[in-house]
C-alpha cells in the first residue's frame, strides 16, 4: 500500500472512522466503478497498432495490478481455510459464487465480508472488501502466492502485532491506514479520479481501467488512436499523447573504457518522471496530469530521517526513485527502460547481463572483480551493489542508489553494507578487513556526505560548513543537495544558510526546494526578504514549500502587493492539502499551517479531524497539546499529552512535551521521571538528552548533569548547546580548566563571534 500523503481539509469527527452505518445513506457516496471518458480509449484499442507492446503487457504485474474477484484472479485458498493472529481466527470460503471471509470487524466481533476485488499477484495478493461511503478496504490478512518450497501458498499477516481491535484505531484493516481509495487506488489503476468529499467524508471513486493500463504511463490515448485510423500521426507532436516513454537508449564502449556511455541521450527527467507518480516516496498535490512534470504534480520526499539511511540507502518503503535518483547511472544518463521492459516489466537481461550492457563483462563480471565463486549469490551485481530490504513480510525490494559496500562507514554510522548482509554471522570489522586484504581502500568514512547528514541530526555544527559544500557542489546528485540544504535549515548559522540561496535561481526545481527549505529557521522578515522574488515558481512543489515556510508572516505587517500573493499563495497550498483531506497527516499539516497563521480556532478543528481519522496520530496529538499551551489551555493540553503517551509510550516526542508541562506546573517528580524517559528513548539526535540535563541541573543536580553533557558531546562533540552548557556549568561548580577547554572549544567553532570570544576571555 502507499505510504500516507499529507494532506489537509476538513470533514466532521463523526463521521471520520470507517464502519458506521449511517454512512451508508450519505449523498455522493457509490462504489468505486468504471467510468468512460472521452479523451481516454483503452488497451484494447492500443493493440490495434501496438500488438506486441500489448502482448508484452498482459499477464504483467501492471496488467494484474488490480483485478474482480474471479476464478483465474483468486489465488488465495477459499476453501474454508484459516488464518490465526494474535488469538483471531479468520476464514476463507466461498458461498453463492463468491469469495468470502469471516474477521473481525469495525467493532471487534467476527462478521462476514464479501470480497469484490483482488490487489497484485506476487509475492502477495491482498483482497479489498467494499464497504458504506464509496471505500474499499483492503484486508490486513494477505495470501502469500510464493511457491510453497520458498515458503509461500499461505496466509499471513501484514502487521506482526494486531493491537488495533476496531476502526478507532486506524491501523485495523477497516480504517485509515487500510484504505484503498486514499492509499492505494492512484497507482493501481488509470485514469483514477478519487471523488472524495470532505465534508460528508465519502467517495465516489471511478477509474477508466481497473489496472494500471497503456495510458496510466502514456496519457490520455483517443486523440492519438483517431489520429492514427486517419493517417495523420506525423501532424501532432508525440503523435497525440502527452508522454512517449520506453525507448532505450543506444550505449557504447570507447577504446579503452569498460564502462560505456550513451551516444544519443533521450529525454530522461521525462521518462524517469513519468514512472516517479508511482514509484517514489511522495506526497500528490493534485489531480495528475500526464506530461507535467513530476514536482509540478507530487511533492517527493528527500532522504528524511526514517526513510533512508544517512549515506541514503533505503530504510523505509520509499519505492525506487529516490535511491535510483541520487546514483551515479542517473547522473550518467541511464533511464528505467534501460534496464526494464516497459510493458512485460522484465528485465532487459537476465542475471548480470543486465549489468553488462553498459559494464565491461571481462573486467566487471569476474572473481578478480567481485572475488567470489562464479555462479555463486555474491558474484551477482545486484547483492552487492542493489541489497533488497523486505517490505510487507514477504516482498524484496532492491536498493536503485547503486552504492558500493561500505563497512567501514557502518562501523561509525550504523548503516548497512552488502558484505554483512549476506555474512550476517561475521563482524562490520570482518568485512572491513577483508576488502582490505582485497586492496578495496574506501575514503575516509570521516568526510563520506552520510557522516555529515549524521553529525547534523545531532546539532553539530561543524557539519553545517560542510552540508552548505555538498548543497552547493555541481557534482553531486540533485536529491542529496537538496537534502543537505534542507538539513542546513536545522542550524541558526544565517551566513551559511546565504550560501545555499543561488540554488533559487538553479533550473532544477528540487534544489529551488532545499533552498528554501535551508531558511526555515530565520526570523521571518529575512526569510520573506530573501523569498519574496520567488513567490511565484513555475513549478508547484516549490510554491507550497514556499507557503509553508512563510505561513506565519503577518499579513499586515507587508505591502499590499506582497500581501495579496502571499494570500494567492496559501490558498494553493490549502488547496493542496484538501486534495488529501482522508488523510491524518494531512489534517494535521493543516493545523500547523492555520497555527503558524494564528487563526486559533481553525487549527484546532483540523488537530481534531486529524484525530478523529486517526486517534493514534502522534503528531496532531503533540500539536495540539502545543496549540493549548500558547491558549493557556494547560489542562487541556495535560490530557492530550497523557492520551499521547499512551497511545505512543515509545515515542521520546510525547515524554518529553509531557514532562515539559509537568516542569511548568511545577510537577517535578512527575517532569523529571518523564523527561529522564524521553533521554532514554532518544535514538536520533540529542536535544531531549540536553533538556534531561538542563532539568537534573536546575533541580540541584549539577554533577549529574555535566556527566549527562559530556556523554553528549562525545556522541556530538560540535553541538553548541552542550558546549556552552558545559562551560557554564563546569565555572558555577568551580571546575575552571574544564570551562576553558570547553570554551576553546566553542571558539574554535565560532571564531568569528565576538560573544564566545568575551566568554572565553571571561574565564
Amino acid at each position: 500500500m502507499l505510504p500516507c500523503k499529507d494532506s489537509s481539509a476538513r470533514r466532521p469527527a463523526a463521521i471520520a472512522a470507517l464502519g458506521v452505518v449511517a454512512t451508508a445513506l450519505l449523498a455522493g457516496a457509490a462504489p468505486p466503478q468504471q467510468q468512460a471518458s472521452k479523451e481516454w480509449t483503452g488497451a484494447a484499442d492500443c493493440a490495434r497498432c501496438h500488438a506486441a507492446e500489448y502482448e508484452a503487457w498482459r499477464g504483467s504485474h501492471h496488467d494484474l495490478a488490480m483485478q474482480s474477484v474471479s476464478e483465474a484472479a483468486v489465488l488465495g485458498a477459499f476453501g474454508g481455510s484459516q488464518a490465526l493472529h494474535d488469538g483471531n481466527i479468520s476464514t476463507f470460503f466461498r458461498r453463492d459464487g463468491g469469495y468470502w471471509v469471516k474477521t473481525g470487524g469495525p467493532d471487534g466481533k467476527l462478521r462476514e465480508y464479501r470480497v469484490s476485488y483482488v490487489f497484485g499477484i506476487h509475492p502477495l495478493q491482498q483482497y479489498l472488501v467494499e464497504f458504506p461511503g464509496g471505500r474499499l478496504q483492503a484486508l490486513d490478512i494477505a495470501w502469500d502466492s510464493r511457491p510453497a518450497a520458498s515458503g509461500g501458498q499461505r496466509w499471513f499477516h501484514l502487521r506482526t502485532s494486531d493491537a488495533s481491535s476496531n476502526a478507532q484505531q486506524a491501523m485495523h484493516w477497516t480504517g485509515t491506514y487500510y484504505n484503498w481509495n486514499a492509499r492505494c487506488a492512484e497507482c493501481h489503476s488509470t485514469n483514477l479520479s478519487k471523488a472524495y468529499d470532505p465534508e460528508l467524508g465519502t467517495y465516489a471513486t471511478t477509474w477508466s481501467e481497473i489496472n494500471v493500463a497503456c495510458e496510466a504511463c502514456h496519457g490520455p490515448g483517443r486523440q492519438h488512436a483517431a489520429l492514427a485510423e486517419a493517417g495523420r500521426l506525423h501532424e501532432v507532436p508525440d503523435s497525440g499523447l502527452e508522454v512517449a516513454l520506453g525507448v532505450p537508449g543506444v550505449w557504447s564502449f570507447a577504446p579503452g573504457e569498460s564502462i560505456a556511455r550513451r551516444d544519443s541521450l533521450p529525454d530522461q527527467p521525462r521518462e524517469v518522471e513519468a514512472c516517479a507518480p508511482c514509484h517514489s516516496r511522495r506526497t500528490s498535490l493534485g489531480h495528475y496530469r500526464h506530461g507535467a512534470g513530476f514536482l509540478d504534480t507530487h511533492l517527493p520526499s528527500l532522504l528524511e530521517a526514517g526513510l533512508y539511511h544517512v549515506d541514503g540507502q533505503i530504510l523505509e518503503e520509499v519505492y525506487v526513485y529516490g535511491s535510483f535518483v541520487q546514483s551515479r547511472m542517473y547522473q550518467a544518463g541511464v533511464t528505467c527502460s534501460d534496464c526494464h521492459d516497459p510493458h512485460g516489466l522484465g528485465l532487459r537481461a537476465p542475471g548480470n547481463a543486465v549489468c553488462a550492457q553498459c559494464h565491461l563483462p571481462g573486467v566487471y563480471d569476474n572473481t578478480a572483480h567481485h572475488r567470489h565463486a562464479a555462479g555463486s549469490a555474491g558474484a551477482a551485481c545486484v547483492n552487492c551493489h542493489m541489497p533488497a530490504t523486505t517490505y510487507m513480510v514477504v516482498d524484496p525490494r532492491r536498493d536503485h542508489s547503486f552504492h558500493v559496500p561500505r563497512p567501514d562507514l557502518s562501523a561509525i554510522a550504523g548503516t548497512p553494507n552488502a558484505c554483512n548482509g549476506c555474512h550476517q554471522n561475521q563482524s562490520i570489522e570482518w568485512a572491513a578487513e577483508a576488502l582490505a586484504k582485497w586492496g578495496v581502500s574506501p575514503a575516509d568514512p570521516g568526510s563520506h556526505r552520510g557522516r555529515s547528514l549524521q553529525l547534523a541530526r545531532r546539532g553539530d555544527i561543524r557539519a553545517a560548513r560542510t552540508l552548505a559544500d555538498i548543497a552547493m557542489d555541481g557534482d553531486t546528485s540533485p536529491i542529496w543537495r537538496a537534502t543537505a540544504a534542507t538539513e542546513l535549515g536545522r542550524f541558526p548559522a544565517r551566513q551559511l544558510h546565504g550560501r545555499t540561496a543561488p540554488l533559487l535561481e538553479s533550473g532544477d526545481p528540487l534544489l529551488r526546494l532545499g533552498a528554501v527549505r535551508a531558511m526555515d529557521s530565520w526570523p521571518w522578515p529575512q526569510r520573506l526578504g530573501m523569498l519574496a522574488s520567488y513567490l511565484e515558481d513555475p513549478v508547484k512543489a516549490v510554491r507550497i514549500e514556499l507557503a509553508r515556510v512563510l505561513a506565519d508572516v503577518p499579513p499586515e505587517q507587508v505591502e499590499e502587493r506582497l500581501a495579496t500573493t502571499l494570500a494567492a499563495l496559501f490558498e494553493e497550498y490549502l488547496g493542496s492539502l484538501a486534495w488529501n483531506a482522508d488523510m491524518p497527516g494531512a489534517l494535521s499539516q493543516r493545523g500547523d499551517f492555520l497555527t503558524a497563521r494564528r487563526l486559533w480556532e481553525p487549527a484546532e478543528r483540523a488537530y481534531l479531524d486529524a484525530l478523529a481519522s486517526d486517534p493514534e496520530h502522534v503528531p496532531a496529538l503533540l500539536n495540539l497539546a502545543d496549540l493549548y499551551r500558547v491558549l493557556a489551555r494547560e489542562e487541556e493540553a495535560r490530557l492530550v499529552l497523557h492520551r499521547a503517551v499512551n497511545v505512543a509510550s515509545g515515542q521520546a516526542a510525547a515524554h518529553h512535551a509531557l514532562g515539559l508541562l509537568e516542569m511548568r506546573a511545577g510537577e517535578r517528580e512527575l517532569a523529571f521521571r518523564h523527561l529522564a524517559r524521553a533521554a532514554e528513548l532518544e535514538t536520533d539526535g540529542v536535544r531531549y538528552r540536553y533538556v534531561y540535563a538542563i532539568a537534573l541541573h536546575d533541580g540541584g543536580d549539577a554533577p549529574a548533569a555535566i556527566e549527562t553533557l559530556k556523554a553528549l558531546l562525545r556522541i556530538a562533540p560540535g553541538n553548541a548547546d552542550v558546549l556552552m552548557a558545559l562551560v557554564n556549568y563546569s565555572r558555577g561548580a568551580g571546575r575552571l580548566p574544564d570551562a576553558r577547554r570547553y570554551a576553546d572549544e566553542l571558539r574554535d567553532l565560532f571564531p568569528d563571534d565576538p560573544a564566545i570570544r568575551r566568554l572565553y576571555d571571561s574565564l
